[in-house]
């Protein structure tokens, strides 16, 4: 089976995930693909296939020589975002792409005027949707190229190579996909993410993360007899979010700069309730945006009485640069993978997170590698089977650099 037709049959799973749920998975449909992907594995002849109460899936793809190799790992989630549907996935490939307007369906166009990234694709196959759904290349086009990499090494006994484990996971689009993953039992010296965009992304450093609630208690009396009595919660809901500057929003910030996002406000007259959710590459400048919307609420009640406004501020994850630093030659390796694959790398800050930085805290170093879709989350999404095809020779790639490591 090529990589294409592998990927193809993958969207026809719907896994999308939910965060509304507390059952893990968050959807009982991922397990349906879940167990369609151990099979998968099964058939493919890997070793010590398994998956845990949770629908976390662990494979082997064993060692082919007896020398002393790392053994090292690759991950991709099989969830997708709760952002758009993805049930009745109809993919259709565009043969040697010229450029021009991709018709999805009637109506509904994916233009490079209004997606420019598609201009790098020129001359390649691309497989879109038809503009009702997304396309699932997140991340399941991570999970092709890592399959069809192992089958790859698997008959191709030439290219030496240690253990490799796989691993496949739920609920990454919740920010839960790494919270139940066993680092232990997965058993590598260090692991990449196949979770990245376009080809040669790179990232080992992400946002630090928080969320907050803010709470703000009203008084309702008849707006006839209100005054003095009232606290429209309504009206203190607008003036804290005009606390926060308007400058340091995702519509407003790029690269390195961070942000405060407001997710929602749920408000009456009693009671409101504004989520927002903040983040910092730099771990003091993050620290510092937390204490910044604690001071927001102490001048809200100060100015309003105490206990009128709280806030829930809850760290979400880290920047995992702190974790892969002291261990770079895990970037030297990838960065040599790419470049003998003719791939350029293009190292470069998420701005967001993914599994493998709450993995890296978790004692397992493990950066990001691009896995080729555009557009994520949306009907426009689209990924490149040359790109895919490339990121597979990536993988294959570490696999037998990895075995030069020691020497």
């Amino acid at each position: 089976m090529d990589i294409t037709q592998r990927f193809l049959n993958y969207t026809q799973f719907d896994t999308q995930s939910s965060e509304d749920s507390q059952t893990v998975p968050s959807t009982p449909k991922q397990l349906v693909f879940a167990e369609y992907l151990k099979k998968e594995l099964e058939d493919e002849g890997l070793s010590d296939v398994e998956m845990d109460e949770n629908g976390y899936i662990y494979a082997t793809l064993k060692a082919n020589t007896k020398k002393k190799i790392p053994t090292i790992g690759f991950i991709s989630h099989y969830d997708t975002s709760p952002d758009c549907s993805g049930a009745n996935i109809h993919p259709r490939i565009v043969k040697n792409y010229d450029g021009g307007d991709i018709v999805l369906s009637e109506g509904i166009v994916s233009s490079p005027t209004k997606f420019p990234e598609l201009k790098a694709h020129v001359g390649e196959d691309l497989i879109v949707t038809d503009g009702h759904t997304l396309l699932g290349a997140d991340d399941k086009a991570g999970i092709a190229e890592i399959v069809q990499a192992m089958c790859w090494l698997r008959d191709h006994d030439e290219v030496k190579h240690g253990d490799i484990r796989v691993a496949f996971n739920p609920d990454e689009e919740i920010g839960m996909g790494a919270h139940h993953f066993d680092v232990k039992k997965f058993g590598c010296e260090w692991a990449y993410t196949m979770d990245g965009g376009d080809i040669g992304d790179l990232e080992y450093e992400n946002f630090n993360a928080a969320s907050a609630k803010i709470h703000i208690k009203g008084v309702s009396v008849h707006p006839g007899y209100a005054k003095g009595k009232m606290v429209n919660a309504n009206r203190l809901a607008t003036e804290f979010a005009t606390m926060l500057p308007a400058s340091e929003t995702p519509e407003e910030t790029e690269g390195y700069e961070g942000f405060y996002h407001l997710l929602g406000i749920q408000s009456n007259i009693e009671s409101a309730t504004l989520s927002y959710i903040i983040r910092d590459h730099d771990r003091d400048r993050f620290e510092d945006r937390k204490d910044f919307i604690e001071d927001c609420v102490a001048k809200m009640n100060e100015k309003y009485g105490e206990g009128t406004v709280t806030a829930d501020v809850k760290d979400q994850y880290y920047n995992m640069k702190e974790k892969i630093d002291p261990n770079m030659h895990v970037i030297d390796i990838v960065v040599k993978a790419m470049q003998e694959c003719g791939v350029p790398p293009k190292v470069e800050p998420i701005r967001g997170g993914t599994d493998g930085a709450q993995l890296s805290f978790k004692g397992l170093p493990c950066p990001n590698i691009f896995a080729g879709g555009v557009n994520f989350h949306g009907p426009y999404e689209f990924v490149s089977v040359q790109v895919m095809e490339k990121a597979m020779q990536v993988v294959t790639k570490i696999c037998e650099l990895t075995a030069e490591f020691n020497d």
